[in-house]
């Protein structure tokens, strides 16, 4: 079985029968975490979690088909979560799969990761296997995901809180689910006593969020500004941001450039467009100058492998971390010279 964010929901409840081997995938980390949690509560006795990681299972790849043949602690159920790289847990799965012997349920969260990898290939044809690759969402879906959150947890709240939230939380369900879960015991909310929310309360319990920090880098880069790169690239040190929140900040207006440029088409009016979409709330009216820039430079091919960059260069920082700031740095800066010369050559057109 395959699944994409729009459908997931659709195929939960039959996949969390029918599959035995899960494989959550694609640029969206939160999204794919929240699918896996999904299917887990659906799981007519998921019993224990047994967690593993993808870089051990590289290591010791016959480890994933013990564990999911071994028994409970107590004598109960169990399911397997694994947190991978990739393709970290190919042969894992293929070991697995060969073996016939019933075996618990095996979740894979797979940073990283495509619908097109060798892990997923090896599930995708299967009746017991599924394979859900999740792209990030824009703003209008995420405030719509916290709106639910907000009223499964008693929270009464408009969709002006509800889209401060999801921006404040860079687009990522689970900070944005857990900002909920704050402002419920905050104002004691429950589905039996909901409580309105507030903008005073969302400030009184608001978490402070890198999000504002990253976006001014982000926009040099695609923009191709390398004059603001190097004081960008020194805020960066003297703040601390983390390089993998930084990229994943990357990752997001990649795909949302991506889900623009499909609404876009052949449309030259780039900036009625933007206009548009800011009114349908689908965008936020002050990044319109940015995504103006941005939608000109990245487009079809170019797009596509900036895309497949991101993607490699998540992997690298994840497998470096002690590196992480200078690669981040150098892929930065390539980037910002692909962009710098699209922009270059636009102007010359125009002369």
């Amino acid at each position: 079985m395959k699944a994409t964010q729009k459908d997931f929901a659709g195929l939960a409840a039959r996949a969390a029968q029918q599959a035995r081997v899960f494989f959550f995938c694609g640029p969206d980390e939160a999204g794919a975490g929240d699918a896996a949690a999904r299917i887990v509560s659906l799981l007519p006795d998921p019993g224990e979690r047994v967690e593993l990681v993808g870089s051990d299972l590289r290591k010791d790849p016959v480890r994933l088909g013990d564990e999911a043949r071994s028994n409970s602690l107590f004598g109960g159920t169990r399911h397997v979560w694994v947190r991978a790289q990739g393709d970290e847990a190919h042969d894992a799965v293929e070991i697995l799969l060969e073996n016939a012997v019933e075996a618990c349920p095996v979740l894979i969260v797979a940073t990283g990761a495509t619908d097109k990898s060798r892990t997923a290939k090896l599930l995708a044809n299967r009746g017991d296997g599924l394979v859900a690759m999740f792209y990030p969402p824009d703003l209008g879906a995420v405030t719509a995901a916290v709106r639910a959150m907000a009223n499964a947890a008693g929270l009464k709240l408009g969709s002006e809180i509800a889209e401060r939230i999801a921006r404040a939380g860079g687009l990522d369900t689970r900070i944005a689910r857990s900002e909920v879960t704050k402002l419920a015991l905050y104002l004691d909310a429950s589905p039996e006593t909901p409580r309105p929310v507030s903008a005073t309360d969302l400030d009184a319990i608001g978490a402070q969020t890198e999000d504002d920090d990253f976006m001014p880098l982000v926009d040099a880069v695609l923009g191709g500004r390398r004059e603001a790169i190097a004081p960008e690239l020194k805020r960066m040190r003297e703040l601390g941001l983390n390089p993998v929140g930084l990229l994943l900040a990357f990752e997001r207006r990649a795909a949302q450039l991506a889900g623009l440029n499909a609404r876009l088409g052949q449309n030259p009016d780039v900036a009625n467009f933007l206009k548009a979409e800011a009114g349908a709330r689908r965008i936020f009216w002050k990044d319109q100058p940015a995504l103006g820039i941005q939608l000109k430079i990245w487009r079809g091919p170019r797009l596509e492998r900036l895309v497949a960059r991101l993607i490699a260069m998540h992997q690298s920082l994840m497998l470096n971390s002690q590196d992480a700031e200078l690669l981040l740095a150098e892929g930065l800066l390539t980037i910002t010279r692909i962009a710098s010369a699209d922009v270059k050559q636009r102007i010359k057109r125009t002369v």
